[in-house]
């Protein structure tokens, strides 16, 4: 069964990095710009091997459990970069900061003294909405509220400033979205030169994102295969 469950994660691993290569290809960057990471919730530890064999090393979660749960079950054994994509809840801020060597997904100021109290250097990223104003959204810091959001996580003293992260609204063209992304990011990077990272895009949109300066690509299914049932 792992042959064969290998050689699925091979396939999928190869039709990605082809979508990646070509779409990069056509807004003339290089592949290198852009990292994949594989979104690996829901599905088991095992996986995770598997595409460490294959070469992955960074993998993502978007809950706490989940990380801490597959992070014990695999130390000792590989050293993945595992990244934390997820909406935080304010009193796991701090487990989170623990257990994950990125975080994408710092959307309010509440999440970052206690992320900054456990004492771990961890590299952060902002996630700003791009919804309309008036949508109930999903996470993210409003664009008006981005530069105070930033300015305290870069006076920390262990939480590194790396770039921005977003998600495409629902029902928005991918296009039209990460272009709104790509001109937040240009006045964020005046003040943050230094936090060039920008992780945008999934396996539905990771070519759209690219051209709009995507440097991380959080892509799941498009690897992985359908998602298993929820227990």
């Amino acid at each position: 069964m792992s042959a064969a469950r290998s050689a699925a994660l091979r396939d999928g691993l190869a039709r990605v990095n082809q979508r990646i290569a070509t779409a990069c290809a056509e807004v003339g960057r290089e592949v290198g710009e852009v990292q994949l990471v594989v979104v690996t919730k829901t599905f088991p530890a095992s996986d995770i091997r598997l595409l460490y064999d294959l070469g992955v090393r960074d993998v993502a979660e978007n809950k706490f459990q989940e990380l801490a749960m597959k992070r014990a079950e695999l130390d000792g054994e590989i050293s993945p970069r595992w990244h934390f994509v997820g909406h935080m809840q304010s009193n796991k801020a701090g487990a989170v900061a623990e257990q994950a060597d990125v975080v994408h997904s710092i959307d309010r100021l509440k999440l970052v003294p206690p992320m900054e109290r456990r004492g771990v250097d961890l590299d952060v990223l902002i996630q700003v909405s791009l919804d309309p104003p008036s949508a109930d959204h999903r996470s993210g810091v409003a664009p008006e509220r981005l530069a105070e959001l930033a300015a305290a996580v870069a006076a920390s003293e262990h939480l590194h400033l790396r770039g921005l992260m977003a998600v495409a609204p629902l029902g928005e063209a991918p296009a039209s979205a990460f272009a709104r992304l790509a001109e937040i990011r240009g006045d964020f990077l005046d003040q943050h030169r230094s936090a060039t990272w920008l992780s945008a895009g999934m396996s539905g949109d990771l070519e759209e994102a690219i051209h709009a300066g995507a440097t991380h690509v959080r892509v799941g299914s498009a690897v992985l295969g359908s998602r298993p049932p929820v227990q």
